[in-house]
């Protein structure tokens, strides 16, 4: 409580008033002069005069005047700066996930993703495609390794079941799952080849082969 608080408590009990008594002949709440009474609001200079006139007796003590200052250094509330630095954080986070996305990373499986990669949005689409449409793989093994694509490198793809030319893509055939490069031989006869240590070259119908992405890039670990 405030010196000056103190004061108009003391006289406005003596003189009989209830604080909403006293609220009402200034024109303020009950609730003001509680919170003045108990030092958690301050008072100006003409509502200091009105309750003194009010009340019949000098509030503005110059004494009081002096006390109640430094009782209120004392009890400055050091308020942080960056009080709204919480909410510019999240709206930097929506801005920046407009601008990023996360690209999940599987095995062959495609079960569970393992991992994630943030990549660039734009114009909503992440390297052309559609984001709900790109994944990276985790490449399991060394089959490729011609195509310079090796076991724990990451490759970008794309979903899709179309056959591409040329392209090599995660297939599955004769119940498993691979890398391959792809190419047809007539519109019936695909050429499916890997090169691990030897070239390999198996060649199917079109209709026992599944493709499941296409890779566009390999980010190689070194």
């Amino acid at each position: 409580m405030s010196r000056i608080g103190e004061k108009i408590a003391q006289v406005r009990t003596k003189k009989g008033l209830t604080q909403k008594a006293l609220g009402k002949k200034l024109g303020v709440s009950e609730s003001f002069i509680k919170d003045v009474e108990l030092g958690r609001k301050v008072i100006n200079e003409s509502i200091m005069e009105k309750v003194s006139k009010i009340l019949g007796e000098e509030i503005n003590d110059i004494s009081m005047n002096f006390e109640d200052v430094a009782e209120a250094e004392d009890r400055v509330e050091v308020k942080p700066k960056f009080k709204t630095l919480e909410k510019i954080d999240n709206q930097w986070s929506d801005a920046f996930s407009s601008v990023l996305r996360s690209v999940p990373v599987y095995g062959y499986d495609l079960n569970k993703a393992i991992d994630k990669k943030q990549l660039p949005v734009v114009s909503n689409r992440i390297n052309g495609y559609a984001p709900d449409k790109v994944i990276f793989l985790k490449v399991e093994n060394d089959d490729m390794l011609s195509f310079r694509i090796a076991k724990d490198d990451l490759a970008f793809a794309n979903l899709t079941g179309e056959i591409e030319n040329n392209s090599i893509c995660l297939v599955e055939y004769n119940g498993e799952r691979c890398l391959r490069q792809v190419k047809r031989l007539d519109s019936d006869k695909i050429l499916l080849i890997s090169n691990k240590n030897a070239l390999r070259a198996d060649t199917i119908s079109k209709r026992e082969l599944k493709v499941i992405a296409k890779l566009n890039y390999v980010e190689l670990q070194l």
